[in-house]
């Protein structure tokens, strides 16, 4: 458990100084009469990911989190089993996006959590796979005007149907 807080945090750490450093590719401040830059919210996100990770550290130094004083074992059977479980839905989102589109993915991906990982009802898991698919796609083909992958050609003709929807 000790070895693996600090690795995370470590890790973690690493990650938001390339996130940091990435995210200066694009203005990090503030544009007179336009707001934010394009790189402000990676770059600043990144930089209260890195404290944190700074926290962790100086927090398991001292000693003064659980992790950090226990010999168990980083993660049991159960452990493992969810990380695998878990990862490989994600692994499947992944692959999927490119055939059902990001928001196909997005329901296929809460039918498989939901229903099968966290035993959830039908009605419950039905609802949020339904319902967030199409609150995302308002959200960012309508709002944001930010187009999310669309699959194969099947998937067109409900991209056809929602776009005549917001147009």
């Amino acid at each position: 458990m000790r070895q693996g807080e600090i690795s995370l945090a470590g890790l973690l750490a690493l990650f938001s100084m390339y996130l940091m450093w990435k995210s200066t590719e694009l203005p990090i401040g503030y544009i007179r009469g336009q707001g934010p830059g394009g790189g402000f919210w990676p770059f600043w996100l990144s930089v209260g990911m890195l404290l944190s990770c700074v926290a962790i550290a100086w927090n398991w130094w001292r000693g003064k989190s659980p992790a950090s004083v226990s010999d168990e074992p980083l993660m049991d059977d159960f452990g493992w089993r969810s990380v695998i479980l878990v990862g490989g839905g994600i692994v499947g989102f992944v692959a999927l996006i490119a055939i059902v589109s990001m928001y196909g993915a997005v329901g296929l991906f809460l039918v498989y959590y939901l229903r099968f990982l966290g035993r959830h009802s039908w009605m419950l898991t039905l609802t949020m796979a339904v319902t967030l698919p199409f609150a995302l796609f308002f959200f960012f083909e309508g709002a944001m005007q930010i187009s999310m992958p669309q699959g194969l050609p099947f998937t067109q003709p409900f991209f056809d149907l929602m776009y005549d929807i917001i147009y």
